[in-house]
């Protein structure tokens, strides 16, 4: 089976004409997100530094340094401008490249907590104080990582980031309630366009999806499916949540070094 998989067709999860912005909604996890928004009927809007290939995304595209508190209140208020109202946030942007502790700069630890923690709450402020006041409030969706589960050897600021963004959303959605939902999707190893920068080439790839319970990496599409469910009014009563997609985590290292008969 291919590791593409996509929403249902005949889904209806309630997001018809639902505004919603993903930052770094042009390629990898947040292109995949914005295209299941988009089959479900919602209105995705991206964001990002680098305008996509317009061959390559039809959604409506606002250049935007989500570190930027001004750039991003100028972003929100151009949506809403537009559109009348925004539905829903999904703060994807984020990453870090491989650079163990010890040999990283300061200023690189503090780019990739400013990227991955700093910058969802600047992004989520500011959907904060439109859907505050509008009829029926908002969601926001933060999209997490296991890295902030457990060790992230050579990523280690963006798990710490990570960690802290599960908890920073815990803490918002108890300040925000009721008119505004928030909640994370915390995502083990997704198969994108640059994969091959973390896992090596297509046999490296599968050999870390053979170490996952469910036999591949996780598609883009799978994390958005997750993150329109969080969205819909099927998650009305969902907030301060974290939904772990990362099809089973990662098999004990001990069952694999031991030599038992009975080992998984």
């Amino acid at each position: 089976m291919s590791a593409e998989r996509h929403t249902p067709s005949g889904v209806d999860l309630g997001l018809a004409g639902a505004v919603v912005l993903i930052t770094g909604g042009a390629r990898g996890v947040g292109a995949g997100i914005a295209g299941v928004l988009n089959g479900l009927g919602a209105v995705p809007v991206i964001c990002g530094r680098t305008a996509p290939d317009p061959n390559e995304s039809g959604f409506d595209f606002h250049p935007c340094d989500v570190r930027d508190s001004g750039a991003v209140s100028a972003m929100i208020a151009a949506i809403v401008a537009k559109h009348g109202r925004i539905h829903g946030v999904v703060n994807n942007a984020g990453g870090s490249p491989f650079a163990l502790a010890a040999d990283a700069s300061d200023n690189f630890a503090r780019k990739i907590v400013e990227l991955n923690l700093v910058a969802p709450l600047v992004v989520a402020r500011a959907a904060h104080a439109v859907m505050s006041t509008q009829p029926g409030g908002g969601a926001i969706v933060n999209v997490s990582s296991v890295s902030g589960h457990r060790p992230s050897p050579g990523t280690s600021a963006y798990g710490a980031a990570k960690a802290g963004l599960d908890n920073l959303t815990q803490s918002l959605a108890v300040e925000w309630a009721p008119a505004v939902r928030i909640n994370s999707v915390v995502c083990g190893p997704v198969q994108t366009e640059l994969s091959h920068l973390h896992y090596g080439d297509d046999d490296g790839i599968a050999a870390v999806g053979k170490t996952i319970p469910m036999g591949r990496l996780a598609s883009p599409a799978d994390i958005g499916n997750a993150v329109a469910f969080l969205l819909s009014p099927l998650a009305a009563y969902v907030t301060g949540s974290a939904l772990t997609v990362h099809g089973g985590g990662e098999k004990p290292a001990f069952l694999a070094a031991g030599n038992a008969d009975n080992r998984v």
